[in-house]
């Protein structure tokens, strides 16, 4: 998600006015409500950065950003996306599939055509001209090959006109590009035209996916049998297809996008003006009728405000105010945003959040609405302050939900609009905190790779365009003076992907009528629709504190207390009707709770062996909404069982590959044993070079003690119990194991988290650290030592600071971080070693053996995961047991460690399938470099996205 170029001019009244859009009053104006630039008003809130510290940031993003981009075309290109961990190109067909995110990939160059217009942004003109002649050349956009519209809209339909919009721009200014004559846009016109199929809906809206040569004619296309989509899917469609129009003059495009957002404006529930997730194309019911502002629906909110920016019609504006006043009254919970039920709005749908609703605070920026913003902003920075990196889901007492983070830039987004509505050079310092942080973790040799674990500290070998599309942009545009970017970017609006398309669009062939349509739906107050610029007194009050006192009371919600739950506005003023009883606020031994669940028709039983178990009979509830709250509540607590049974497991542990040429940039997701050093309790670890057993499955005496002492054993499992194997290497004098799975092509992205079990037995007497490696990532380590011989690797909890990892070693400069500087190398491992010393006292809970699997002489499988309880029936009874103790029943404003916050995210995944639509003529150069003998390629957590697959990835 993107907005228009921040900053502005103020104005006065009326310059927001539709009929100032359309006299070309958008050019000054940089949002829909025209901010105003309030940098002298709000910059005494933080102390002020100089303009060579500013400076000397911004070059570090050329030259990340050169790292990233010079990878992808020296190892990638003409892939669509880099591996940075294998040093080659992700080539659809070629590689085991991922599911649905690979709907992006098209063999089109993706990442080339998503960066053309930051290369301009980052003043690389002669890169530019080159990309676009290699575009021109290259890229087929006729390939049989299933995509996403959504994604193939947003990446490359914008891509190609964001390369449009700023060669004609350079053209005009008579140095680069004159030997352009609209070829980019040609291409765009010919994608958009195979598109268009897609909306052959009786509603209106797009089929999610489309084949790029023939369309959605059957049986050829092997697609057309869907029938949901989400929200934002078809709602994401207006600034490309509707500039494609304006380009081009062809108003067709314009027309069906349009089209796509009226039904979705007319399917909205008329209660609560809110919008589900997902929606029958078809029919256009509701298939999940939750609400929210994150994956799914987020960018359907974003481009009905840029829509009235862009195009100038009052409906658009309308229609987001309407939506925008619903999500503030149920959604906004500050400084939470919830998602609630359509149709019952005042009920949470579910009890985290998803990491793409970071793009909200920079919407609320556009729309004027700065507080709130604020806040939203500083508690997703608190938690990205505990993780290095927001993950891709988090509790409301900010657990990891999912742990994965793909690198995604909507943070940054945010932080850079904020910063450029109210001139706080506080947000310069969370750029910073970004930038360091991405060159300390991320950073690998072959580019930057995404997050599989922010907890471990562990690597995906995966590096998405949308890195390059908008991250580097957005941060390079946070620390850049206005002299610094060769073109005035307050002339054009940024898309969801950060595209850039000129303002002037809203004047130029405008081919569609403007009726308005949003009252033939609904009554609306005009009270709700201000066409003047905000008053600055009210937007930035007249002090230069003011941002800062909005933070101030939410710099310790993450770190210094673990909430319980989220208390409402109106019960904070002790207004509107209580909220129903929630699962995890629920104790068996409250007779108010017992009470509440007597009336929704929940009965509480308390069995002999400790447990309690609840049954609901809805025809015993007191109305038909408590039999409804009953429900809920029932659902919910089946969740919460659900979530504490995979507590119970450990969390997953980290091997870093620490020598040369590895120096700990290489971590390796492993899994932990119920026996032997708990490596969460010894903050260093365990390291050594490794050495291979004798013999390799290590299920009798060790006949090579003499390469095995003082090193960090390597077996092959099965064949004995984990325990066994672990007091063979141990009396050989290893201080460790790693115990590679003996399957074939088992990689920890496909195959739930493994513990390895003990042998029924006492086992205190093994004391060294144990730990489990699937077979892709064991190969890892096999072939280094192959290459290099001596391979010294790190056992621990998660992935340590290379700065740690070398303290008071000498070392080439070029394995530390680019931003930090070696000589503040000591100052900052005591740094990390304090902050250690805080998040590494974790208690070990008790484990259920039957959700563990031990592995036996005859046959070895990972942890079974805990049976779904099936969801309760209003007409029937739903039956629940849980241990009476195992809810949360602290009370909320008790303080509670860092560690007791922490959860195990060990969610079933699926199977990958082999891609079936690699086209075998096309001849592809992977560029396989010869690290690929000795980092395999890692598969995607195709369960952890799930919920975000149709979305912006």
């Amino acid at each position: 998600m993107s907005g228009a170029g921040g900053g502005g001019e103020g104005g006065g009244p009326g310059c927001g006015s539709p009929a100032a859009w359309r006299a070309g009053w958008s050019l000054v104006a940089t949002a829909a409500l025209c901010l105003v630039s309030s940098a002298s008003v709000l910059a005494a809130g933080a102390a002020p950065m100089s303009k060579e510290e500013k400076q000397r940031l911004g070059n570090q993003v050329l030259e990340m950003f050169d790292h990233a981009y010079g990878n992808y075309m020296e190892h990638a290109y003409p892939a669509d996306e880099l591996m940075p961990l294998t040093c080659r190109g992700r080539v659809r067909g070629q590689e085991p599939s991922r599911g649905d995110v690979d709907d992006a990939l098209g063999k089109f160059s993706l990442t080339l055509i998503d960066t053309l217009d930051t290369l301009v942004v980052l003043n690389k003109t002669k890169e530019f001209e080159e990309a676009v002649r290699k575009v021109l050349r290259d890229v087929n956009l006729d390939n049989d090959i299933v995509v996403s519209v959504f994604e193939t809209n947003i990446r490359v339909l914008g891509g190609l006109l964001g390369g449009h919009s700023v060669a004609i721009m350079l053209k005009e200014k008579g140095e680069h590009m004159q030997w352009y004559n609209n070829e980019l846009l040609q291409m765009a016109k010919q994608l958009g035209y195979k598109l268009l199929p897609a909306f052959n809906t009786t509603s209106g809206l797009p089929y999610p996916r489309i084949n790029l040569k023939f369309g959605m004619r059957k049986p050829e296309a092997r697609t057309g049998t869907e029938t949901d989509t989400c929200t934002a899917c078809a709602g994401t469609l207006i600034l490309e297809f509707a500039a494609l129009s304006r380009f081009t003059g062809t108003s067709i495009f314009e027309e069906y996008a349009r089209k796509a957002l009226d039904f979705l404006w007319e399917k909205r529930q008329r209660s609560s003006n809110l919008v589900g997730v997902t929606i029958n194309i078809h029919t256009g019911d509701w298939v999940r009728k939750d609400s929210g502002v994150g994956a799914g629906i987020d960018s359907y909110y974003e481009y009905l405000l840029k829509a009235y920016v862009l195009l100038g019609d009052d409906s658009f504006l309308e229609r987001f105010n309407t939506h925008y006043d619903a999500i503030m009254r149920y959604i906004s919970q500050p400084p939470l945003l919830l998602d609630v039920h359509i149709h019952k709005p005042m009920l949470n749908a579910r009890t985290w959040m998803d990491s793409l609703l970071a793009f909200f605070p920079g919407l609320q920026v556009l729309k004027g609405d700065i507080r709130p913003a604020i806040e939203t902003h500083e508690m997703l920075y608190q938690v990205i302050k505990k993780h290095n990196f927001l993950p891709e889901a988090f509790t409301t007492d900010f657990r990891v939900h999912w742990a994965q983070h793909p690198l995604r830039p909507e943070f940054a987004e945010s932080t850079y609009f904020l910063y450029k509505a109210t001139g706080d050079p506080y947000y310069l310092e969370v750029g910073k905190t970004l930038i360091e942080n991405l060159n300390k973790y991320a950073r690998v040799p072959c580019g930057f790779a995404a997050m599989k674990d922010v907890r471990t500290g562990s690597h995906e070998d995966r590096m998405d365009s949308f890195f390059l599309a908008e991250m580097f942009k957005y941060l390079y545009l946070l620390f850049a003076d206005k002299e610094d970017i060769i073109f005035d970017i307050e002339d054009y609006i940024f898309t969801t992907e950060a595209h850039l398309l000129p303002l002037w669009l809203s004047t130029t062939n405008q081919t569609v009528s403007k009726k308005n349509t949003t009252t033939e739906y609904t009554e609306l107050d005009d009270s709700n629709f201000d066409w003047t610029c905000p008053n600055t007194q009210i937007l930035f009050p007249n002090d230069p504190m003011y941002a800062q006192s909005i933070r101030e009371p939410l710099k310790n919600v993450v770190d210094k207390s673990c909430p319980r739950g989220v208390v409402r506005v109106e019960e904070s003023f002790g207004s509107g009707p209580k909220p129903p009883l929630r699962a995890r606020d629920f104790m068996a031994s409250n007779p108010e709770h017992l009470e509440i669940l007597k009336k929704m028709g929940v009965s509480l039983i308390h069995l002999k062996d400790g447990r309690v178990q609840l049954v609901q009979h809805a025809i015993q509830a007191a109305s038909s909404l408590d039999a409804e709250d009953g429900l809920r509540f029932m659902q919910e607590m089946i969740e919460l069982s659900s979530q504490q049974q995979k507590e119970q497991q450990l969390p997953p542990r980290a091997v870093q590959i620490v020598s040369h040429p590895f120096f700990g940039r290489v971590v390796l997701t492993a899994g932990p044993a119920q026996f032997g050093m708990d490596l969460s309790k010894h903050k260093s670890g365990t390291r050594g070079f490794v050495a291979s057993s004798k013999p390799y499955n290590g299920c009798s005496e060790i006949t090579n003690p003499e390469m095995v002492m003082g090193k960090i054993a390597l077996m092959q499992r099965g064949q004995c119990m984990f325990a066994e194997k672990a007091r063979n290497i141990q009396k050989a004098g290893a201080i460790g194991g790693i115990v590679i799975d003996d399957n074939e092509g088992s990689s920890s992205d496909t195959a739930p988290l493994f513990q390895m079990a003990g042998d029924g037995k006492n086992t205190d007497d093994i004391t060294i650290p144990m730990l489990f490696l699937f077979n892709k990532e064991g190969n890892i380590i096999l072939d280094a030592i192959k290459e290099y011989e001596e391979v010294e690797v790190l056992l621990s909890d998660k992935a340590k600071d290379r700065a740690t990892i070398f303290k008071g070693k000498m070392l080439p400069n070029y394995i530390f971080d680019s931003n930090l500087e070696v000589e503040n190398m000591e100052q900052k491992s005591s740094e990390n070693d304090s902050e250690n010393q805080k998040s590494e006292k974790t208690t070990s809970g008790s484990q259920d053996l039957s959700s563990v699997s031990q592995e036996s002489i005859e046959e070895s499988s990972p942890i079974s995961q805990p049976e779904s309880v099936p969801p309760a029936d209003v007409d029937s009874s739903s039956i629940l047991s849980s241990k009476e103790d195992s809810c949360p029943t602290e009370n909320h404003e008790t303080a509670i460690h860092d560690s007791e916050c922490t959860e195990l995210d060990n969610q079933p995944q699926e199977q990958t399938k082999t891609e079936e639509e690699s086209s075998p003529n096309v001849s592809w150069d992977n560029k396989v470099q010869p690290m690929e003998s000795i980092l395999a390629d890692w598969n995607e957590d195709i369960e952890a996205f799930e919920m975000m697959e149709k979305d912006e990835l």
